[in-house]
């Protein structure tokens, strides 16, 4: 895995109630490129941010249609990662990478 890679499979933090109420349980939740796997996603975390990656859930948001001023619009599917860290572990979101 080169660095170019290493980068471009994590795009960024989810932050929403449900993630911050899963922070508490030593799990995080990303954003990722929807070509990565568990493996790429594991060894960037670890890679970036210098943490022990215990488990990786995946969960594929697909596309949707939204109804804006009686318009149809599409929004892009996504793809996003909860990582759960070994116990003691965290990763401080608000700093830059």
């Amino acid at each position: 895995m080169n660095k170019i890679n290493l980068y471009d499979s994590i795009l960024s933090p989810v932050v929403t109630e449900k993630s911050t109420n899963l922070s508490e349980m030593n799990k995080i939740v990303f954003k990722v490129n929807s070509m990565a796997d568990k493996k790429s996603i594991k060894k960037s975390i670890e890679k970036i941010f210098k943490v022990n990656v215990i488990k990786i859930n995946i969960i594929n948001k697909q596309r949707r249609i939204k109804i804006v001023r009686g318009k149809k619009t599409k929004v892009r599917g996504y793809k996003k990662a909860i990582i759960t860290l070994k116990k003691g572990q965290n990763i401080d979101l608000t700093t830059g990478i």
